[in-house]
């Protein structure tokens, strides 16, 4: 099993990999030896680090295709290869469907739809040229598969991205696989401002099968299998981490446990 997930030697490409989920993807790729290029708009306080290695930062905002581009030649110039790619930046916040503007939900699927695909675009081209191909790992979100108020534009972003997933496994085959994971609801530093208090995760993660909230780990280690050669008959699928998923609500409507 060690072996089959060493990847010394592999450069993996993990948006928004210094805080959150991307810091627990980023994290599991640098435990088991790959070289680790994270970005975001601003550097995290602190790098992703592991036996004394650390991730590259590169400063990218993804929602721009010229840094973008920028990102994968960077990368292929210093490193030269791109093995692995995980879309993990996105986000939304609480927004009122009925009054957000136009400017607004725009926005929000170009950070969560149309950045993926331009680095998907981007890393294809050099994955397509290795021997050895390439793996695309999507982070979605349980707002893609169920209705999500507060966030419509956000969970519209994120099944569109689901469907991009399994478009591009058809089209990039057989030397790029492309996967989705969706992940459902993350203990992570930010946690308490959705949920109020220590109480209100408490509460949460109650209502969750496995009785609690995933960490990032949890998001990195499915991650680590998409790509790695466990999953090199797998393309197209989508991974659902959500412990469970939610209990019908009308089972506590009626009172049942």
């Amino acid at each position: 099993m060690g072996s089959v997930l060493d990847f010394t030697g592999k450069v993996v490409l993990v948006t928004g990999g210094g805080k959150g989920v991307g810091r627990g993807i980023s994290l599991r790729f640098l435990q088991q030896g790959a070289e680790v290029v994270i970005c975001g708009r601003l550097a995290p306080e602190s790098l992703p680090e592991h036996g004394g290695r650390s991730a590259y930062f590169v400063p990218c905002d993804v929602r721009d295709v010229d840094q973008l581009q920028a990102l994968v030649e960077g990368i292929k110039a210093r490193f030269g290869r791109l093995d692995v790619l995980v879309n993990n930046a996105g986000g939304a916040p609480h927004a009122d469907a009925a009054t957000a503007s136009p400017r607004f939900s725009e926005s929000i699927v170009r950070l969560n739809l149309l950045a993926p695909l331009n680095l998907c675009q981007l890393a294809n081209r050099v994955m397509q040229e290795q021997p050895e191909g390439g793996a695309i790992i999507n982070i979605c979100s349980v707002s893609a598969i169920r209705p999500s108020p507060g966030t419509a534009a956000y969970g519209a972003a994120k099944a569109g991205l689901l469907n991009l997933t399994r478009s591009l496994a058809v089209e990039w085959a057989p030397r790029v696989r492309v996967n989705a994971v969706t992940a459902g609801l993350i203990l992570t530093e930010q946690a308490e401002l959705h949920y109020g208090d220590a109480e209100g995760v408490a509460r949460v993660a109650a209502s969750i099968p496995l009785e609690r909230m995933a960490n990032p780990g949890d998001i990195g280690d499915a991650c680590l299998y998409l790509a790695s050669p466990m999953a090199s008959y797998v393309s197209g699928v989508d991974i659902c981490v959500h412990g469970g998923g939610e209990k019908p609500a009308f089972l506590e409507a009626a009172g049942v446990n």
